[in-house]
Parts: structure tokens; C-alpha cells; sequence
């Protein structure tokens, strides 16, 4: 009762207009139903029933599984291919072009790099063959030969040696000394070829001579001569253009039977030209290990650029910029520059009247004044200068003039 009191007073004080008229039996009622109200509401909302919790899951793989989850990946990707497979050829056509586009305009730019471009020869660039041909005639004055192309020494009287061709022939040892030529030892000893001395001695490279050396000096002119089967007296004496008799006398010989290997001392007679020039050391390498074309040979010709009939001073060969260039030859680096017409150029000097040019470099790498041996590399092919693409220009110069530079490479 002093409930329902406090209530119709509260009521009254808020201002709750027909509060206070229910009578207790309707008051209880709507109590009642008011209760049952807010257990439904409770049920809806409660967290209890509306809250998860996190339950433990079980991560075990085995290798079947594994296999199993790869298959079906595979199978994914291939479905993935199968579905979008003009898209991937588009993406794959236009990564190549790409790499295409990539490619060429790398060649454009070492193209721009080292290729000058048509170029038109004018006053100055015939200026800077002149002072190139000056270089070289120098190096005639200097550089003079005292034997000939097949081995007699120049300026030099002839001894009646021939006579001498009848008496068997002797050798006595002589030790070469700093600063010996072969062509001064010959002198030395009243020989008039230097065939004598590389044949006795069996000399291979003439340059490669060192002091202290020794060597076998023959009384007489003459070769060595190696017996073939099937070679007799005859066949020999007519080859060399000998005398039998004097044959006979020098070596010796009794009997006109021949052994295989048996060692003829030949009076008289000399090298062949190929191969004096080979024991000189007057046959060169190719300045190009690498594979090349000859795009241009020696002599006459069609000029590329000008269009018109020239003269073409030595052999092109192309390749790819940057491929190295060896020295055909051993010698001392005499000049390095640069021109409108060869370009970045190297010149080295030979000796025995030798000069070679190595023209067009992209770059030099020999220094002037260095002594370079054969094979060494002295620059990279490129296309500087009066060029049309990226090659080496090699010429070769004897006592100062040019010469075919395939009669004497190897």
C-alpha cells in the first residue's frame, strides 16, 4: 500500500494526467504486463545470447595436402590462362615490342655516339692525309732495309765465293750481343744472304734474337735442306739450281744414295721470298681476333660516300663497335690521334721499314711511345672519321709506301 502510495504521489508531482485513477486490480495488471514486456525485450537484446567466442581451429598440413592445395592452384592459374588468354598475348606482344623499341634505340644512340655521318672531304681533311704521308715517309728515311726480298744484303761486293763452293763447309759459334742485326752478323762473317744465318740456325722470328744468343755461322752461303723420301741429287740440285758436283764436295758425299733425314748443307742457295718474309717477323696477325667481314678491299674503288671512283689506301674490316683491335705486329706505338678522316687512329712503327695504321677507333687504349707486342690490344673498332659504319681501316706501309696489307698477313 505504501507503495502504490508513493507511486500515485509521484505521479502527481510529475504531472502524469489519469495516473492516479487506476484502481489496485489494474495497476497490478499492467504492472504485470509491463514485467512480461521487458523479458521479451531482454531476450531480444541480451549480449549473452547475442555474443560468439572464438573457437580453436586445427592448422595440421600434411604433405598430401600441401600437394592437393598446389594442384588446385594450378588448376586456378590454368583457368585463369584459359579465360584471359588474348589479354596475356597482348601484355606478352607488347613487353617484345617494348624490348624491340629498347634495342634499336640503344644501336641509334652508339650509332650517334661514334659514327660522324656522311661526310664531304674538305681542305683541311686533304691536309691531314698529307701530314699522315709525311709521318710515313719519315719513317723511310729512318727505317731503311740493307738486304733485298730475297735476303742479299745491299751495297755489298761480291766475294768470289764460288770458288769456295768446292772445299766441305765449317761452322764456328758466335754470341749475339746487344744491338746485332742479323743483316750486321751476316756482314760480319763475309755472308752476302741472310737466309744463311735463319736457315743454319733455324730461326723462326728474326725479332725474337736476344743477346747472349748463340749462333752457328756456316763458312759459305747456303741452307739447310731436311731429305724427303723420294728425293735424289737430281731432283735437289734442279729445284735449288745448284751445282751437283759442288753438292757433292760441301757435304762430303761418296755416294749419291739419299737417307730420309738426312741434313744437305744446299751451297748457294737461299730461302724462298714467303718464307724470309715469315722469318722477319714481316708477316702479320690479323688485328682482329673476333669475326669480322671485309666489307672494303685494298686498291680502286667506289667511294661509299662520295660516290666516286678512289683509291682506297688499306683493308676494312666491319664489325661491332667496341671489338677489340690487336697489333698485327710488335713495335713501338710511334703516333696516336685523331682526324676527320681516320677518325681516332693508332700508328706503329715496325722496324725493317714496317709501319701499320689502325684507323676509325672508338677508342685508343695504346699510348704513344709504347712498345706493344704482337697480339696486344691497342684499341676498340668504331666509326669516327670519314666512316659509314663501325669497322677497322688497316694499312700497312713499307719504307714508306703503301703496300696491299694481304701480302703480308697470315
Amino acid at each position: 500500500m505504501e507503495i502504490i502510495s508513493y507511486v500515485q504521489d509521484n505521479s502527481r508531482r510529475r504531472g502524469f494526467s489519469g495516473f492516479g485513477t487506476f484502481s489496485l486490480p489494474e495497476l497490478q495488471f499492467r504492472h504485470k504486463e509491463r514485467s512480461r514486456s521487458a523479458s521479451i525485450t531482454t531476450d531480444i537484446f541480451s549480449p549473452e545470447l547475442r555474443s560468439f567466442s572464438a573457437q580453436k581451429v586445427r592448422a595440421d598440413l600434411s604433405v598430401r595436402s600441401f600437394f592437393k592445395l598446389v594442384g588446385s592452384s594450378v588448376t586456378d592459374a590454368g583457368s585463369y590462362v584459359k579465360e584471359n588468354v588474348k589479354s596475356i598475348l597482348i601484355i606478352i606482344a607488347s613487353a617484345l615490342a617494348f624490348g624491340a623499341a629498347l634495342f634499336g634505340t640503344i644501336k641509334l644512340v652508339n650509332h650517334h655516339v661514334n659514327h660522324t655521318g656522311p661526310l664531304v672531304l674538305q681542305v683541311g681533311d686533304s691536309a691531314d692525309i698529307e701530314n699522315l704521308n709525311k709521318i710515313m715517309a719519315n719513317f723511310a728515311l729512318e727505317g731503311k732495309l740493307d738486304y733485298d726480298e730475297t735476303g742479299n744484303l745491299l751495297d755489298v761486293a761480291e766475294n768470289a765465293v764460288s770458288a769456295s763452293f768446292t772445299q766441305p763447309v765449317s761452322f764456328q759459334t758466335y754470341k749475339v750481343r746487344s744491338g746485332d742485326t742479323i743483316s750486321g752478323i751476316a756482314k760480319k762473317f763475309g755472308l752476302t744472304n741472310i737466309s744463311t744465318l735463319i736457315s743454319v740456325n733455324d730461326i723462326g722470328n728474326v725479332r725474337q734474337l736476344a743477346a747472349g744468343q748463340k749462333l752457328k755461322i756456316p763458312s759459305i752461303d747456303g741452307i739447310v735442306y731436311t731429305v724427303k723420301k723420294g728425293d735424289s741429287l737430281n731432283s735437289i740440285t734442279s729445284k735449288y739450281k745448284i751445282s751437283l758436283e759442288q753438292l757433292l764436295d760441301v757435304n762430303e758425299l761418296t755416294s749419291e744414295t739419299l737417307t730420309a733425314g738426312q741434313q744437305l748443307f744446299l751451297p748457294g742457295a737461299a730461302m724462298d721470298a714467303s718464307a724470309l718474309r715469315n722469318a722477319m717477323g714481316e708477316l702479320f696477325r690479323m688485328p682482329l681476333s673476333a669475326q669480322f667481314r671485309w666489307s672494303s678491299p685494298y686498291g680502286y674503288r667506289i667511294d661509299p660516300i662520295a660516290n666516286v671512283k678512289s683509291f682506297h689506301t688499306g683493308t676494312d674490316m666491319a664489325c661491332p663497335t667496341g671489338t677489340p683491335i690487336l697489333a698485327a705486329m710488335s713495335g713501338k706505338v710511334t703516333t696516336t690521334g685523331i682526324n676527320r678522316v681516320y677518325g681516332n687512329y693508332v700508328i706503329i712503327d715496325h722496324g725493317n721499314g714496317y709501319q701499320t695504321l689502325y684507323a676509325h677507333m672508338s677508342k685508343i687504349i695504346a699510348s704513344k711511345g709504347q712498345w706493344v707486342s704482337q697480339g696486344t690490344r691497342i684499341g676498340l673498332v668504331g666509326s669516327t672519321g670519314y666512316s659509314t659504319g663501325p669497322h677497322l681501316h688497316f694499312t700497312v706501309y713499307k719504307n714508306g709506301k703503301l703496300i696491299d696489307p694481304m701480302t703480308v698477313l697470315k
